[in-house]
């Protein structure tokens, strides 16, 4: 299969899994509330803040140890990739065991504290209810790794499809159980069951599909372990940026502006990044792709494949900067039902920024695809300190519009850092994105539209 037709796969894979997503977050919510009462479900999500924290605990180590065996794998040291794959496996295991213990630990704590005495949720269903949920997502620790399989055998679209039937099974499971009128119990044992066997099934065909443990028996070294776990650390810097930018601008404009405030921030900052959505096909659609041709050699068609992400992505933020600019106001104001009054600046200032978003948050894909998470991370880091601290100082001066402009600061800081850095890890410059990556766009739409003349 050609590396166009992969893309292609790739990306109309994406976009079903991201309309299952979307699915899965609103599909169910009427029968959540219909089955237990808008009351008692809150609770319920309240009390899946636990497992989902949990959850989060093995970013790092699985993107490592899959990072690392895609790349040799695709350089042809297949015996090194099964040695990576038994201590990616031995690692995983071991934040498996380290999760239940955190999370029995959690557990005794807050009931100590009767913290499940306060629920409207009886206190034995909860934390029964709560170990099983919690035991389900450990078991998905092991699927970064799994999906390094399809990677390396060039499958990505059928691993994306592959999960996209698990998150639809989990929504039928779901349903099921609020039809019949079953509590939180049996909600949380039909999430293990799908997991349990979904990940049996996940596991032997990702094996099956590459084959490489038919004649590569792994072991487990110690330079490996060390090299996961130093990448893995990386990894864990990628969320902290995160929590540090967007919780960090919340909270300052909540000091500074008072309550009315952040949730005119937070509104406009969601609608506004709204494009990102249609960013992370383009970004989940190369990535697999990219991170072969790394680990191949193929520096030309990474290349490529680099330069057509930068472009694309860029063509779909401005559509959507101009469309929002249009449009956007007018549409949060019935979103919100007139109840925030957005400066029109403000909004626009946030819609300019979608564009220096584009280019940074597309050039990310570099960093995994190399397994180099450090240098990211780092910028991340540095650029949401630096924009939380000027969100503060222009809030006090300019009100919501300073907020916006302290927001767009890590947009800017991170386009500026990110795009030359991924660049130059490729042996390019921006110089070269532009002069050769609208080229690229223009010779795929003359080869679709010489074929659609064929047909």
């Amino acid at each position: 299969m050609t590396l166009k037709k992969r893309l292609l796969n790739n990306g109309i894979a994406s976009i079903f899994q991201k309309g299952v997503r979307v699915l899965d977050q609103l599909f169910l919510v009427p029968f959540f509330i219909t089955a237990w009462g808008a009351a008692y479900y809150g609770e319920w999500l309240t009390l899946t803040i636990i497992p989902s924290v949990i959850g989060f605990s093995d970013l790092g180590f699985g993107t490592a140890s899959a990072n690392s065996f895609v790349l040799s794998y695709a350089a042809g040291n297949k015996q090194k990739a099964a040695d990576i794959n038994k201590t990616g496996m031995y690692i995983i295991t071991i934040m498996v065991l380290v999760g239940m213990f955190v999370s029995l630990l959690t557990i005794f704590i807050l009931d100590h504290f009767q913290v499940f005495e306060k629920s409207l949720i009886d206190k034995h269903e909860a934390i029964l209810a709560v170990s099983i949920l919690i035991f389900a997502r450990l078991l998905n620790f092991y699927n970064q790794l799994i999906e390094s399989y399809f990677r390396a055998a060039q499958k990505a679209a059928l691993c994306i499809n592959l999960l996209t039937v698990k998150s639809l099974l989990g929504l039928g499971a779901g349903l099921l159980v609020l039809l019949l009128g079953y509590g939180i119990v049996e909600f949380a044992i039909s999430t293990l069951v799908v997991s349990l066997l979904f990940n049996v099934l996940f596991w032997v065909k990702g094996k099956q599909v590459l084959g490489l443990f038919n004649d590569y028996k792994g072991k487990r070294e110690k330079s490996i372990l060390n090299e996961i776990t130093k990448k893995g650390l990386g990894y864990l810097m990628f969320p902290a940026w995160q929590a540090i930018y967007f919780q960090g601008t919340t909270f300052v404009v909540r000091i500074v502006l008072g309550p009315e405030a952040v949730a005119i921030f937070n509104t406009v900052r969601t609608l506004s990044r709204s494009v990102n959505q249609l960013l992370n096909l383009v970004s989940s659609s190369i990535f697999p792709e990219l991170q072969y041709e790394i680990g191949q050699g193929n520096e030309g068609k990474a290349q490529k494949i680099y330069r057509f992400s930068i472009i694309s992505s860029f063509l779909i933020a401005f559509s959507g900067v101009v469309f929002l600019a249009f449009f956007g106001l007018w549409f949060y104001n019935i979103w919100t039902q007139n109840e925030l009054i957005v400066p029109p600046l403000m909004w626009y200032i946030f819609v300019f920024g979608v564009l220096f978003n584009a280019f940074w948050w597309s050039s990310e894909p570099v960093f995994r695809a190399k397994n180099e998470p450090y240098k990211f991370a780092l910028a991340g880091v540095f650029s949401a300190f630096v924009s939380v601290v000027l969100t503060y100082v222009f809030s006090k001066y300019w009100g919501l519009i300073g907020a916006a402009m302290g927001a767009l600061v890590l947009d800017i800081l991170m386009a500026l850092i990110i795009l030359p850095l991924s660049a130059k890890m490729l042996n390019m410059t921006v110089k070269d994105i532009f002069s050769h990556g609208f080229n690229d766009i223009k010779n795929i739409y003359t080869n679709i539209k010489l074929k659609l003349k064929l047909l």
